[in-house]
């Protein structure tokens, strides 16, 4: 049902992997290389490298990568260590943290944004030379 397969795009990218459209997973899925989902996941994803979920695909369960971008449907929790782009395709609902959110206009969005940014200067200088803040923010 999962195939799995090297590209060679450059030495930093790690192995990707694909979930093809009509395949079923229902269990947790863990790897150290990136995965493109176009078919569906009932379950947890912890992934070393970058996960996207492509339009049409739906993933249920909590997810931890590097980076993310949605353009199907996610229901769970998302822990980013880099960028997470939902497309204006997308329907996502459950919190979302990352380093940087991008929300395309058209989304579908039902939770809660919580990110690490740095202030600009003038707002620094009001809250005592603090220069990082965390924004939360909820959407529906």
């Amino acid at each position: 049902m999962a195939r799995g397969s090297t590209t060679t795009r450059s030495e930093s990218d790690a192995a990707e992997s694909l979930i093809g459209r009509g395949a079923r997973i229902r269990g947790r899925v863990h790897g150290d290389g990136s995965l493109r989902v176009e078919g569906s996941v009932e379950g947890d994803i912890r992934l070393a490298g970058d996960l996207e979920i492509e339009d049409g695909a739906s993933v249920t369960g909590d997810v931890e990568a590097s980076s993310l971008v949605v353009a199907g449907q996610l229901t769970g929790d998302v822990t980013s260590r880099g960028p997470v782009t939902i497309r204006a395709t997308a329907q996502y609902a459950g919190n979302l943290g990352g380093s940087e959110v991008i929300l395309e206009e058209g989304a579908a969005f039902a939770g809660r944004i919580e990110a690490e940014f740095d202030l600009p200067a003038e707002l620094s200088e009001r809250t005592g030379g603090r220069g990082q803040g965390t924004r939360q923010a909820a959407g529906r």
